[in-house]
């Protein structure tokens, strides 16, 4: 479930195009504004803010943090530092998606073309219509409101269902398209969603959706009138009888992000099959060894999910547990590529490494990655800290089994705390390995 920030709400990005195929741009030189742009750039690109008291009211924010505002002249500039009345808009959605945007103060519609911009309009003609195009990653999470679920392809594949608690694996990737001024819902398998719920190889009319926002949220509205809402146990995703966009009808756009496994120093793989410990333990990859990779956008540190929705923190032991509900400083990791590795820093400023069980600790002061040597000690223990390199030998055995015998003339075995040691003198099942 989306709880304290995990799950970051994509804020409605997008860019405006009038009826001449040009861009709304706001210019850094004056805070000026204009419709010349022939593609969607950084100046191109408005925020949309809704205000708190009244949500049919909202404000267009620029790429400068400045507001889209216009006099009771109808003249628009675009330099305000904050909301204020003359910023106030209402969106007119007409029948074809695209938004004719009235100033709510004044009752003006906002046009025009190139520099010659106004809000002054009594009536909708081509000159005041805006196609929304939106400036975001099309791929995406989408969360029911009512149900708070996510809509991901059905395990049986022949519909999109929202019964998923969190958006896990590719399934629950939904891709936006742009297709004659409307979106369309792409599943995963590249098929796009129709009215009626059913999911078809190639886009049509019943496949294009106008987009509406209420309240920060966003309603997909059908060919015919009707919204989109999850029906029935399954929450399967389709158009119902509703005409306007109640809660059922409101939906949440989510960044979608990577999932990675974690192969550890030991050559197997960081799990959490056993239970909250964090540890380098296993010899496949499945769900418990895959985690979510969401980086933080202004410290750029690391936060890692797995598929129960908790994610990884550091406790007082300096151990890595999959604990975490919130996201903490101890929940976020500084990430070092080194080449074709990476190093895991935690909030104590020690590196993750795997301790000879496998659980994974935050105690390194620094990065080992391949410079030591494995070698005997004087207990007969395996240590791979050497600063020397030492010789082991190969004796084969039997067909695909091999014996290692160390330089004090013992054979290597994994006793059952899965040590492993050179301290055999004879060759029992324990002192063979595979290759």
């Amino acid at each position: 479930m989306p709880t304290n920030g995990i799950h970051q709400v994509l804020k409605i990005q997008f860019g405006l195009i009038n009826c001449q195929n040009r861009y709304l741009t706001a210019e850094s030189f004056g805070y000026k504004v204009n419709a010349s742009a022939p593609s969607l750039k950084r100046k191109q690109i408005w925020t949309l803010e809704q205000d708190e008291a009244d949500s049919s009211v909202v404000f267009l924010r620029s790429h400068l943090g400045r507001y889209l505002a216009a006099d009771k002249d109808g003249k628009v500039s675009c330099e305000a530092e904050k909301p204020g009345r003359d910023g106030r808009f209402a969106i007119v959605t007409q029948s074809d998606g695209r938004w004719a945007l009235q100033s709510q103060p004044y009752k003006r519609f906002f046009g025009g073309s190139e520099d010659r911009l106004s809000c002054f309009a009594q009536a909708v003609t081509e000159a005041e219509l805006w196609t929304v195009h939106l400036a975001i990653h099309p791929q995406a999470n989408l969360l029911s409101i009512s149900r708070r679920r996510y809509a991901h392809l059905s395990a049986l594949e022949d519909e999109i269902s929202t019964d998923s608690n969190i958006p896990w694996g590719v399934d629950a990737l939904i891709t936006l398209t742009f297709q004659n001024q409307r979106y369309c819902l792409r599943a995963c398998d590249n098929r796009y969603l129709q009215n009626d719920g059913a999911l078809v190889p190639e886009p049509g009319p019943r496949t294009g959706y106008t987009l509406e926002f209420k309240a920060g949220k966003l309603a997909f509205k059908d060919c015919n009138g009707k919204y989109l809402a999850p029906m029935g146990p399954t929450g399967t995703l389709r158009a119902g009888r509703s005409s306007k966009p109640g809660k059922d009808e409101l939906f949440d756009l989510e960044e979608s992000h990577p999932q990675v496994v974690f192969l550890a120093s030991n050559g197997r793989y960081v799990s959490i099959r056993q239970g909250v410990n964090v540890s380098a333990n296993q010899d496949e990859e499945m769900t418990h060894e895959t985690f979510q990779m969401q980086i933080d956008r202004e410290t750029k540190k690391c936060i890692f999910h797995s598929n129960a929705g908790s994610s990884w923190t550091l406790v007082s032991h300096g151990g890595i547990q999959v604990t975490a509900t919130s996201v903490a400083a101890n929940s976020m990791f500084d990430i070092e590529w080194r080449g074709r590795r990476v190093a895991l820093k935690a909030s104590n400023g020690k590196y993750i490494c795997a301790k000879k069980n496998g659980q994974l600790a935050a105690v390194s002061d620094s990065v080992g990655l391949g410079s030591k040597f494995w070698y005997v000690a004087s207990s007969g223990a395996i240590c791979s800290d050497g600063e020397m390199a030492e010789d082991f030998f190969f004796e084969f055995r039997e067909r695909g089994r091999v014996a290692v015998r160390g330089k004090n003339g013992k054979y290597l075995r994994g006793d059952p705390a899965g040590t492993l040691r050179a301290d055999a003198d004879s060759l029992p099942r324990a002192t063979l390995w595979e290759y």
